[in-house]
Parts: structure tokens; sequence; C-alpha cells
């Protein structure tokens, strides 16, 4: 049987392409290499799949630094509020969180994943178990594709196979070698969302221990700031995680780059001058290493002391005035050298993927393959937590199914 067109990965791209080429009317065929849809969907916003973030096209541009301007048209068409209709309509009810970050109202991921699949079922998609090797062409037009169990023929095909982020999952990078053979440039994979590692003992000495309402900064070898974000760290055995650095980890370039923590940034240096006085004075019969308990969380305090070098056995009441600027200074801009970024396959998200010059922006298919298409985390964009990156899927795949069959690839 031949299809009008094919889909290749079930993920959120690949289904929500699905299910729009199969609303026009075209006979579609979704092809998933694992047993179940959307395994990588399941474990997103911790298992509870932040769906995209209540703001404008414009807001969600604003926060991809990576290739944001390539989206804009795929993103004006469909905007956070056409998938939130789409989901309220299709019997799924949304709530939206701090940071307008919209999850399902049963704070359950599985929710969204089966009201895809009501969805597929619904516009009778042809869902099969099937691992692609190769994308079928002839002339410069597809044709079809070869899988593992045999040859399926088609008009056009959506490559929504995703990045190389929880290759548990399936994502291993099939997609970026079938576009490879067929002429695509694939810029190097790694990844983005991801904690970071760090030098010295410092943060595995503070292992587990979770910041809020800190203020973070990042800047490279020349001082010069990349990226400063408001809210949660976490550090960890090899270093930092948490959002604000899930964030700044796109930012990340080269080496030599140092994450400046504001520990208080609600006071003002002269201000919280005056409150470390107060405390050195309240308790100034105190070892220095209990003086600080009301400044600073337990575990953190060894390590300010450490870096000021100052004796944690030391009576309050011989912290020099020097001492106490260097300690102010330090609670302001705690500093962490950054060595580089944890294993790709450890990311949330890849950051690499099929050249965006390469991709027509407004109907996501490929300048080089007539009726091939892509959607999803396999181009070469990457943005901030907060419901963004699931967004680019939503709207990726819009556009591509509502081009795919068209004419325009004929």
């Amino acid at each position: 049987m031949k299809y009008d067109g094919i889909v290749i990965g079930g993920g959120p791209a690949g289904m929500f392409a699905a299910i729009t080429a199969a609303s026009r009317g075209k006979r579609v065929l979704l092809l998933e290499r694992n047993e179940r849809l959307g395994k990588k969907l399941l474990i997103t916003g911790k298992g509870r799949c932040n769906v995209t973030n209540d703001c404008s096209a414009q807001e969600v541009l604003q926060n991809t630094p990576h290739n944001g301007r390539f989206l804009y048209s795929a993103m004006n068409a469909f905007p956070p509020s056409e998938i939130m209709t789409f989901f309220r309509k299709s019997g799924c009810e949304l709530k939206t969180e701090r940071g307008n970050r919209v999850f399902p109202a049963t704070d359950k991921s599985q929710t969204i994943l089966d009201c895809l699949v009501r969805e597929l079922r619904r516009w009778n998609v042809v869902v099969k178990t099937e691992r692609v090797r190769h994308i079928l062409t002839e002339n410069g037009k597809v044709t079809g594709v070869a899988g593992t169990a045999g040859n399926y023929a088609a008009d056009w095909v959506i490559l929504a196979t995703g990045g190389v982020s929880y290759p548990a999952t399936g994502s291993t990078g099939d997609g970026y070698a079938m576009a490879e053979e067929l002429g695509h440039t694939v810029v190097p994979q790694e990844g983005s969302l991801v904690p970071l590692e760090t030098s010295g003992p410092d943060c595995p000495d503070m292992q587990g221990l979770s910041l809020r309402n800190v203020s973070v900064k990042l800047v490279n070898a020349k001082g010069k700031l990349l990226y400063q974000d408001f809210g949660e760290l976490l550090f960890t055995h090899f270093g930092v995680s948490g959002p604000t650095v899930l964030s700044a980890s796109c930012h990340l370039k080269g080496e030599g780059c140092r994450l400046l923590i504001d520990l208080k940034p609600a006071l003002e240096e002269n201000k919280l001058d005056e409150r470390v006085l107060r405390d050195m004075q309240m308790y100034q019969n105190r070892a220095m290493e209990n003086a600080l308990t009301d400044l600073l969380p337990r575990s953190m305090i060894p390590v300010i002391l450490r870096r000021l070098k100052i004796d944690p056995a030391m009576q309050a009441n011989s912290l020099t005035k020097q001492k106490r600027r260097e300690l102010v200074q330090l609670l302001k801009a705690f500093p962490v050298d950054i060595t580089g970024k944890r294993p790709v396959a450890e990311a949330i998200i890849t950051s690499g993927g099929i050249k965006v010059s390469e991709i027509d922006p407004k109907t996501m298919e490929s300048k080089r393959i007539r009726g091939l298409y892509f959607a999803g985390e396999i181009i070469d964009c990457d943005a901030y937590t907060g419901g963004f990156n699931l967004q680019i899927a939503w709207a990726t795949a819009h556009a591509a199914a509502m081009a795919a069959g068209t004419g325009e690839e004929e």
C-alpha cells in the first residue's frame, strides 16, 4: 500500500505531525522504532510534561538563543495558544504555573501521551513498530522509506527522530545519518540544558544542597557576561545543576567560563555588610562555623570559610573588617569554575542537528530533496527550560504537516 506520507519518529513532533497531516485528509503512516510511542515525552518535565509556555510567539523566540530567527514563520503560524487549544479540545485540561509553564492538570506526562494517541486513532494514522534505515528518493524527490522489515512507498516524509540526548528512549541519531546520506549537513551535537562540571572539591562537598532565589551569572575568561538568571541551583557530586544552570549551559562557549552566584540578591553590599556585622556581634563568642548559621546553609559554611582562609574554630569577635568585607564580596559573587558540560546523553535537549540554512523556514521542507521535511529536535534549534523546546516541536511539526502534500514538493 502506498501512503500519502510517512512520519519517522513517534515522539511529540512526529505524533503531532502525523495527526495534523491526517486531519487534512492525508493517508499517513507513522513509523517508530520503539514498541511504545512517546518514551521521551513521558520523562519530560520530571514526568509531568511541560507542554508549552503560555506566552506569545515572540517570547518563545526570545527564549530560543540558538537559531531562534529560523523559527519566526513557524512559531507565528502556530504559537503556544494553538497547542493549548488543541489539547483542551482533545479533552486534556491544562494549568499554568510559575514562569508561565503549562502542564496537564493531572501532573502526569501520560495524560498528554494518551491524548496524542487518541488523536492518532481518531484520524486513522497507521502506526507501525519499525526502524527506518534509509529514505528512498528518485530524481531528487522522496519516493518512500526502507525499513528493517521492508520498504514503504510515499510522496513525502517528515523526519522527526529527535536528537541524541537520553539514548535509552531511542534517540540514537538515526535521523542524522539518513539526512547526511541525502546530502544534508549535520551540525555536531552537544548537550544543551545540561548540568555543568566543575573543578575542585567545593561542589562535591556541598552535594545535595539546593539554593533557591539566587542570582546566577555566566562569564567567560575575559569577564564578559554570557548569561544571567534568577532562581534555583543545585550542587552535585560533579558540579552544578538546577534550572538556572541548565539554561546557562546553552551559552557555554569554550574554556574558562565561570559561574558567579549571588547568594543574597535582595541585599546590596552595604546592607549585607551591616547584616553580617550584626550576626558577628550577636554570636561574638561563638566559633565562626556556628556564627554563620543564620546567614548560610550548614553544608556551605565550611566551603565559604575555606575559601576565605578562616579557621572554622576562630571566634566571631576575631573577624577583621577586611575579612568581613571579603566575606560579603564572596556572598555576592561566589565563583564556580566550569570545566565543561555533562555528556550529551544526560542532556534534556540536543544542540546541533540538521543545518537550518538547508531547510525552508516556512514549510520545514529540505532545500536538497523535494518531499523531505524536518520537525522537532533533529533541527539545529534549542531553547531554555520552560516548555519552549516542546513548543518548537509542535510548531515545526505543524509547519511540516501543513506543507506536506500541497503540491509544492511535486
